[in-house]
């Protein structure tokens, strides 16, 4: 069996393994992070960055190493109750790597 790769937490309390309860939990975080899609991975260090407060897109940014401005794009569309967002698929319809067929030119 593979082993599991866990992002490191880039946090300065990680950093120095200062209070192991911290610790834990950013890995607990990005283990989690891991198993998720991209915009359930965005909703869910959003929620978790409301729930700190000030200063939480920055502080979950530096434990998860998602940009700040993902975070505050999954925190505007949790605050639009995901309204326009799928249920069958992680990006909406268009959105993606263009197909092979169209960017060959003859």
């Amino acid at each position: 069996m593979d082993a599991i790769l866990v992002r490191q937490c880039g946090c300065g309390a990680c950093q120095q393994a200062k209070d192991s309860a911290v610790v834990a939990e950013h890995r607990r975080i990005n283990l989690l992070l891991g198993r998720l899609d991209e915009q359930q991975r965005r909703w869910f260090v959003a929620h978790e960055s409301q729930r700190i407060g000030f200063g939480g897109d920055v502080r979950m940014s530096q434990v998860t190493g998602l940009n700040v401005d993902t975070i505050a794009r999954g925190r505007a569309e949790l605050s639009q109750n995901l309204e326009g967002r799928p249920t069958d698929r992680v990006r909406l319809p268009g959105a993606g790597r263009p197909a092979v067929e169209k960017k060959i030119r003859r």
